[in-house]
Order: C-alpha cells, then sequence, then structure tokens
C-alpha cells in the first residue's frame, strides 16, 4: 500500500484559452479504492484521460503502473482497464459475444461467464446489446472494464444511469476487485457511492486538488462544527453551530435539568464538506 500506482505532479492541460487541469498533484497507492470528485468542468474526465493515456498533457510528470501514458505500450495498455463516460459495445452482438470478443484483446482474461455473472447481466447474456435497458448497458461497460484482469481501473461516472440496487450491487464488484489488490480510481458526483467505496478522495475545482484525505479526515478538517438544535421552555427552536458539541449538550442538561426537548446533534457531512470545498455551499 505504500508503492504509487499513479504518481501526477504539477499536471496542466489547457483547450485554448481554458485551463481544464492546473498544477494538480496525486498520488494513489496500489491497492486502494481512489475517489475523485469535483464539479461539472472541474477537470477530473481531462485528468482520467491522460492517466489512461487518450490526451495529451501540456506540462507535468505522470507515472501510471511504472510508464508515463503518453508513451505506454501495448503491454502496459494491457494491464490498465477502463469504464468509460460514453457506451463502448457494439449494438448488434449479444452480451456473451461481446464480452467474449473483449476478452481476446488481453493476454490473460478472466473468463467471460464469470464477468457477465459478475455485473448480474447472466439473465441477459445472449440478449443483444441494443436491447439492452440503459442500466443495463452501463454494467455491460464495466464488464469490459474488467475482463481483462486490470492491476489498475479507471472508472468515470461508472453508475450513472443504474437504479439503487444495480449501485449496490456494482458497489460489492469493486469491494471485490479491490479485496483482489486491483487498484481502483472512481470519479462520480454520488457522494454516497465516494463514501462507502473509498479508502481516500481527492476533491478538484478549477482543475486543482483543494483537499485529499480519508472521508473522515475530510469531515473533521473542513468540517465547519457540529450543529446543536433544541426547543427552549416557551417552545421556540434554538439551533448552534459549534466545534465542542458534548459541552454544548453537557450546559443544556444543567439548565434543563433532565430531557432537553428536540435536541438534535448533527455533525457535517461529506456533501457539505464537498460542496464548502468547491465553493457551491449555501446558507441555511
Amino acid at each position: 500500500m505504500t508503492e504509487l500506482a499513479v504518481n501526477v505532479r504539477g499536471l496542466r492541460k489547457r483547450y485554448g484559452d481554458v485551463t481544464a487541469v492546473d498544477d494538480l498533484d496525486l498520488g494513489i497507492r496500489r491497492g486502494e479504492v481512489f475517489g475523485i470528485l469535483g464539479p461539472n468542468g472541474a477537470g477530473k474526465t481531462t485528468t482520467v484521460e491522460i492517466l489512461q493515456g487518450h490526451r495529451s498533457r501540456d506540462a507535468g510528470e505522470v507515472t501510471v503502473l511504472g510508464a508515463d501514458p503518453a508513451t505506454g505500450n501495448r503491454r502496459w495498455r494491457a494491464r490498465i482497464g477502463i469504464v468509460w463516460q460514453d457506451e463502448s459495445a457494439p449494438a448488434e452482438l449479444t452480451v456473451r459475444e461481446t464480452v467474449s470478443h473483449f476478452a481476446r484483446y488481453y493476454p490473460k482474461p478472466r473468463d467471460p461467464e464469470e464477468i457477465i455473472s459478475l455485473v448480474g447481466l447472466e439473465k441477459k447474456a445472449s440478449s443483444r446489446v441494443k436491447g439492452l435497458s440503459g442500466g443495463q448497458r452501463r454494467r455491460l461497460d464495466v464488464a469490459l472494464g474488467v475482463i481483462g484482469g486490470p492491476e489498475l481501473l479507471l472508472l468515470d461516472e461508472p453508475t450513472t444511469g443504474f437504479d439503487p440496487a444495480a449501485r449496490r450491487q456494482f458497489w460489492d464488484l469493486i469491494r471485490r476487485l479491490s479485496d483482489e489488490g486491483t487498484t481502483i480510481v472512481l470519479t462520480t458526483h454520488y457522494l454516497e457511492e465516494a463514501e462507502a467505496l473509498a479508502d481516500r478522495l481527492a476533491v478538484i475545482a478549477a482543475g486543482t486538488v483543494v483537499a485529499q484525505g480519508t472521508p473522515a479526515a475530510l469531515r473533521e478538517e473542513h468540517g465547519t462544527g457540529a450543529t446543536v438544535t433544541w426547543t427552549e421552555p416557551d417552545g421556540s427552536p434554538r439551533t448552534e453551530r459549534t466545534a465542542t458539541p458534548t459541552r454544548t449538550v453537557a450546559e443544556l442538561i444543567r439548565r434543563f435539568d433532565g430531557e432537553i426537548p428536540g435536541l438534535t446533534v448533527t455533525r457535517p457531512t461529506l456533501e457539505d464538506v464537498y460542496l464548502r470545498l468547491t465553493g457551491q455551499e449555501t446558507s441555511r
């Protein structure tokens, strides 16, 4: 877990007058699930595409599995699995034909039937891709990303279009791959998903990393303290934000000499922290 699977230093990428990635640093350890969060246009997809070797960079140093993605050869590419935002499966083939076809691109692929079952498409194995629902097509995209048995799996918004049950099944798949030693880089807009899966997170805004750490560490470091709410004896509601909620509750206990009406203690969520770090926080 100490060796870096991905090492990025000073990454920059511009499109004309627009700076998509601006002096970005990332260090992703082998075997961890690493989440990248950020609003649309923050530079997440550009960063992932550079890691894949599918987009050039303007400046900075990037190493992925010991190689520069800009010059990675076919053997290096076979060690990386990718799930694109856009669908990549041919519409006329069946699910089984598609997975089996893509397996031939890799020197040591996983068993196609195992992968089809793993993503929950065993009942659709004989169905043509064009007849699948949006969520089922997304599962197929995930299957194509993992069929090669990758050391590093890059997932760009992989559960878009999934219903809640399918999303939870996908989470189980990611945990299983992580347990097997696969390094996973995940971009997602679902904060619950990031918190459930990621060992560490990077929050990107305006093309640079504004915070990085475990979900718990981000809440602790960048949260605005807890919110304590209660009802006064005259029936009026009271709310207080505090960094020491236990002390506040203890003072209320002494003042009320017993039960505190309407008492709630709410700590900042990952969503609260994310909105604050990306400048989207609104007053309540």
